[in-house]
């Protein structure tokens, strides 16, 4: 299995080579050169484990790692530091199915990848000899910071930079990254929003001057974002595994479809969706759940990306991952869909970077068709968390609401009842206390911390571990820096 580039690079690239290099050198992001089929059919795979389907799904995308490496990298990251008894848990609540992904370290679902990735990418350095130091450098609207951080944490060969938006994070996700420890650690807050990063940390990977002086001094750079091709296929093991289990409950037969419902403003993790239903796994439609920054829903339903200021305000919202404009891995989908016409994506992309607005073509818009959009205001996001805890003794986190909320008004619109539908709950409600335990009606407290406690008293729901007296760990990391201070907040790192 070769990658290719999104925007025409002739370069292929093994998935090792691929992982450590993050951004392919014309700027696309790498996806498999053919989406594999499912190794094993669904029918196989009742009963068996998370890690043993995640072996054989991310197994089949990255078939240069011989069997023994790819056991390793997954025995290394789905262990004991997830709670739940088989890594994620599907819960049945409100007429869907709840897939928990946050029950690893950092509470959120980022952990699923970002727990493997170290491996892959340690794995993928010495199978292709590379003896330079690997910087990974990250942009987080919250949830991917942590996850990197702890991923990373002393990892040797390696160091992580993490950039995230001043006041754009809840104070817990603020304080997980600013209290982590490990040598090769720096965490900085930029003045912006997520997007302000994201491009930030875009123009470092595309500044070849920065990296031909990284490599002098023997580093060179990669990402732990989902626009590397390594955090994200593991995403498509836990949509696989979510289809095996309904067949296996008798909610559905096998070759039936489900319904896939994901919050997202980065569109990884519906785009993992995507490439499982593209290995075989039956699915009738990907319901794309947006907060009121709901440039997806508008694109989706209309087939116009448009960011232009005068056309689109940027909304902080009780659903902070979720703030973000500027969708890095909806490039992949349109790389697909145009039939990988890399010279096409490239001219969407200079137009998005240079006019901020692109349109599709008429036959990637019919393409679309799989999809539905669909956004939540703030306050329907608290009245769905207070409502689904009061009637159905569920807790939400805001960005899981945010996916309930627009589920409910698919099966409005559509009449959709009938289909079995898995919504991926992205976080664990104590990520967002304050404004979980407001929807549920407990309060006011003081702080974040006090709403955590209150929370739990109230309902009886289990703190994650890795949340437990956050706030009273050490603060480790108090940079601040302006956008185009964040090269400088590198090379700072790297000293």
């Amino acid at each position: 299995m070769n990658y290719e580039s999104t925007r025409g690079s002739q370069l292929k690239k093994t998935g090792a080579q691929a992982i450590i290099q993050g951004i392919a050198e014309d700027k696309g992001l790498y996806v498999p050169e053919k989406i594999p089929a499912l190794p094993v059919k669904i029918e196989e795979m009742i009963g068996k484990s998370y890690k043993e389907i995640a072996f054989e799904v991310i197994g089949a995308f990255f078939d240069d790692f011989t069997d023994e490496e790819m056991q390793r990298c997954i025995d290394g990251a789905y262990d004991s530091k997830f709670t739940a008894s088989d890594v994620v848990e599907l819960k049945e609540a409100g007429g869907a199915h709840f897939l928990e992904l946050y029950h690893g370290k950092t509470a959120a679902f980022k952990d699923m990848a970002l727990s493997i990735l170290p491996y892959l990418m340690t794995t993928s350095l010495k199978k292709e000899g590379v003896t330079d130091k690997v910087c990974i450098l990250t942009a987080t609207s919250g949830d991917t910071g942590k996850a990197a951080l702890e991923g990373f944490a002393d990892v040797p060969g390696t160091e992580i930079v993490v950039f995230y938006p001043t006041g754009g994070v809840s104070q817990v996700q603020e304080r997980q990254m600013i209290t982590q420890e490990g040598a090769n650690t720096h965490v900085f807050a930029i003045r912006g929003n997520f997007d302000d990063a994201q491009t930030g940390v875009k123009k470092i990977f595309n500044d070849d001057s920065f990296a031909e002086e990284l490599a002098a001094g023997g580093v060179r750079l990669s990402s732990a974002n989902s626009i590397n091709i390594g955090r994200l296929v593991p995403q498509v093991a836990y949509y696989v595994y979510s289809y095996a289990k309904l067949v296996g409950r008798g909610v559905l037969k096998a070759g039936e479809p489900m319904n896939v419902v994901v919050p997202t403003g980065n569109f990884g993790n519906i785009l993992a969706a995507f490439f499982a239903r593209e290995m075989g796994v039956p699915v009738k439609k990907f319901i794309c759940a947006s907060n009121d920054n709901k440039v997806l829903t508008d694109f989706i339903r209309t087939g116009v990306y448009d960011i232009r200021r005068e056309a689109r305000e940027f909304y902080c919202t009780n659903s902070p991952s979720m703030d973000i404009l500027i969708s890095s891995n909806l490039e992949r989908l349109l790389y697909i869909l145009s039939g990988r016409d890399g010279n096409a994506v490239r001219g969407l992309m200079e137009k998005l970077d240079n006019e901020k607005v692109y349109e599709v073509s008429k036959e990637v818009r019919e393409a679309l068709g799989d999809f539905f959009g669909g956004f939540s205001t703030e306050k329907d996001t608290l009245d769905t968390i207070g409502k689904m805890w009061s009637e159905n003794g569920y807790l939400m986190d805001t960005h899981t609401a945010v996916a309930y909320k627009v589920y409910q008004d698919y099966v409005k619109e559509t009449g959709d009842t009938s289909t079995p539908t898995v919504i991926a709950s992205t976080a664990s409600a104590y990520k967002f206390a304050e404004s979980v335990a407001s929807a549920c009606g407990i309060g006011p407290c003081k702080d974040g911390f006090e709403y955590v406690s209150a929370l739990a008293s109230a309902t009886g729901v289990k703190v994650p571990y890795g949340l437990k007296d956050l706030d009273k760990k050490p603060v480790l990391h108090k940079g601040v820096v302006d956008v185009p201070q964040m090269a400088d907040a590198v090379r700072e790192a790297l000293r």
